[in-house]
Formats: C-alpha cells, structure tokens, sequence
C-alpha cells in the first residue's frame, strides 16, 4: 500500500450512474474506433439518443460516465471489449472502474482482494463503510458524506462486484476464473490490474488463475 500524507488527492466519487456500464460500453466502444475522439463519441450518442436514456440530462450523464470509464482503457482493450463475452466484458469493465475511480480500485485492492487472500471470501456492507471510514483520515471528502450519499456510493460498488462476477448474491467473493487475453491485456499495466481481483500471487504473476 502506498503510504498516505495529508496532500493526497480528492477522490472522484461521481460513479453512481449505473453500475458497471456493460450496455453502454458495448453500444459506446464501437463509436468510439469509428471515431477516434471522445468529444465526438459524446456528440453522436446525444445526437442519436443511443443510450435511450429518460431526459436529455439524465442521457448527459449517462454518456459523460460511460465515456470517462472507457476512456481509461486502450485502443487495443476497447477492440478486445467489442468482440469480448459478458465474462470478459465485465473484468474488463471492473477494471476501467477501478482505474477510473480511485476509491473504487483502493477498495478492490485493499479490502477485496485481502479478504480473498485470507482466506475471508465474505464481503459484507460494514466492509466498505469502515474502508471509507479508514480512508476519511488522509480524505476529509470522505468524512462530509452525508449518510445516503455514502449508502448509494456502497449500493454501486456492490453492484459493480456483482455485474463482473466477483461477488455472489449471498456476499461470498467469487475466485476469477480470467480468459487469457483478458488477463494479458490487464497484466501489461504498472503495476498489474490484476491486483483489483480476487485472484492469487501467483496468478498474478502468470496472468492466469
């Protein structure tokens, strides 16, 4: 873990427009590699509604969300996206969450993937509300949540860890059982992406199970 200091970085905690995103991403990447600029890719969906959403701020969102999270993944990671199972496509968009919401990532990193190491495979809500409450020393945004805002912020989460296959409806963390490229394309990174699974050292360093 990364020692914290008193200037460490706001979190981003803007996430809670849907969860993982899986329908937006797989009608949003091909935009984007016909495109090839997210301002574009922004203009089109709002042009043509293409996310169907309710209100035109309410398809705003949607689509500034979406985008932000796709964003942070490569060219080569938005291709393997579109051709991707609803397996793969969740991993992958679990791990775009946790590059682009850094609560998120630290939460998968340090409370996830320990639990799982300890063997500990439960995940339950008190988890998260005492990350937070850990995190509120060195992040006072953290500690001026209101009580519903820190409610939707762990429902999301939740929900996330749900739509990628890590978490079972009963709260038991789910070991991944990762495709081969998937697990490449994460691996590349520095330090690996795999870190925001419950997966293994020893998968980590093969990349693998």
């Amino acid at each position: 873990m990364v020692e914290q200091h008193a200037a460490t970085q706001r979190y981003a905690l803007s996430f809670t427009s849907g969860a993982l995103l899986m329908r937006e991403a797989a009608i949003v990447a091909p935009i984007y590699l016909r495109e090839r600029h997210w301002a574009k890719v922004r203009s089109v969906i709002a042009e043509e509604n293409l996310l169907q959403a309710r209100t035109v701020s309410s398809g705003s969102r949607l689509a500034r969300e979406v985008v932000q999270r796709l964003a942070v993944l490569t060219g080569d990671e938005i291709e393997l996206l579109i051709e991707a199972t609803a397996t793969e496509r969740g991993h992958l968009l679990w791990a775009a969450a946790c590059r682009r919401y850094e609560l998120i990532g630290d939460f998968a990193e340090e409370v996830v993937r320990e639990r799982f190491l300890l063997m500990t495979p439960t995940l339950a809500y008190e988890d998260f509300d005492s990350f937070v409450r850990n995190q509120a020393v060195w992040h006072g945004e953290l500690a001026e949540l209101k009580k519903s805002t820190l409610q939707k912020l762990r429902q999301t989460v939740f929900r996330m860890l749900a739509e990628a296959g890590l978490l079972s409806g009963s709260g038991d963390l789910v070991p991944v059982v990762m495709s081969q490229r998937v697990a490449q394309a994460l691996a590349r990174r520095e330090p690996s992406d795999l870190r925001f699974f419950p997966l293994s050292p020893v998968g980590i360093r093969k990349g693998v199970r």
